[in-house]
């Protein structure tokens, strides 16, 4: 369970499931009581995974800890590449990062490219639920109004998510954000130059609207590892009227599946850390949530 209070010291799930993502390669099994680094744990031998793909050496992933070459900067800005993590120092040992939410059963870096964190950048683009006369919507139980987000299906799994993504070495986070939305949601990557240029015109109205980040930190990713994790930057782009978004038609592109409008809810099951992200936004902006009432943290 996440305590949207304290959102550092969450227990992490997702990191511990099996099999990893695209191989059929099982965790050791972590207790939830042995997952804290601090406890101690002499039999502790996870299973050492990297995909092919990442061992392939694209431009965009590391090289091996061993590779002589490589001598990265942990816990700091090293040249174009970011590695200092959202949550403080981590611990670095044997030449290796390790995660700070604690065991994984897994080392290496399964799936992902940076030995570390590695930073993603998430835009919770939202509205309000209208009727046809442009009525806001109030959920029936709590009388809240509806706020929705537009979300994606991953190719790669098929659940629900942000249409987010990983942040190019020396690139902006704001210019990710409306770079992967772009891309996710409108597959601006398919567009002409003309149609591409007009995107660009209405994006960038869209997102010098009113916005906030809701969440900077660790992920709790099913790609996580013992050394290599997913951070974020979660920042909630709000069309008050819905105007600006008319003009946007949201077209699945680049990872993505299907992309719609969805009504946000407790009942959602989004991928990774997302459905926290979603509940933060809607306590934000006072919108619905849970039929059931629940604690809520005040600034």
């Amino acid at each position: 369970m996440f305590d949207s209070c304290n959102v550092k010291n969450f227990y992490h799930n997702k990191a511990l499931t099996s099999p990893y993502p695209r191989s059929q390669v099982e965790r050791t099994h972590v207790p939830a009581d042995k997952v804290d680094w601090l406890t101690e744990w002499k039999d502790y031998q996870p299973v050492e995974y990297t995909a092919v793909s990442i061992l392939a050496g694209p431009q965009w992933a590391d090289p091996q800890v061993s590779d002589k070459s490589f001598s990265p900067k942990f816990n700091e800005r090293d040249g174009e590449v970011e590695r200092t993590s959202w949550n403080g120092l981590y611990v670095v040992e044997n030449g290796r990062p390790r995660n700070p939410a604690g065991r994984t059963g897994l080392t290496g870096r399964g799936l992902l490219g940076r030995w570390g964190p590695n930073h993603a950048a998430d835009p919770v683009v939202t509205r309000w639920k209208r009727d046809r006369s442009g009525n806001k919507i109030p959920h029936p139980v709590t009388g809240k109004n509806i706020l929705q987000f537009v979300a994606i299906k991953r190719r790669d799994c098929g659940e629900w998510a942000i249409p987010g993504g990983m942040v190019d070495p020396g690139e902006k986070i704001s210019a990710t954000l409306k770079r992967e939305f772009g891309e996710e949601a409108l597959n601006s990557l398919q567009k002409s130059p003309e149609e591409k240029a007009e995107l660009e015109k209405q994006l960038q109205r869209l997102f010098s609207q009113e916005h906030f980040v809701v969440y900077r930190g660790y992920v709790d990713d099913p790609r996580n590892t013992d050394n290599a994790w997913m951070e974020t930057e979660a920042v909630n782009y709000h069309d008050e009227t819905g105007e600006t978004m008319d003009n946007l038609p949201l077209e699945a592109g680049d990872d993505a599946g299907m992309v719609k409008w969805v009504d946000i809810s407790e009942q959602l099951k989004l991928y990774a850390n997302h459905s926290y992200f979603v509940k933060l936004v809607t306590e934000k902006r006072g919108a619905h949530w849970s039929e059931e009432p629940g604690p809520e943290c005040h600034e």
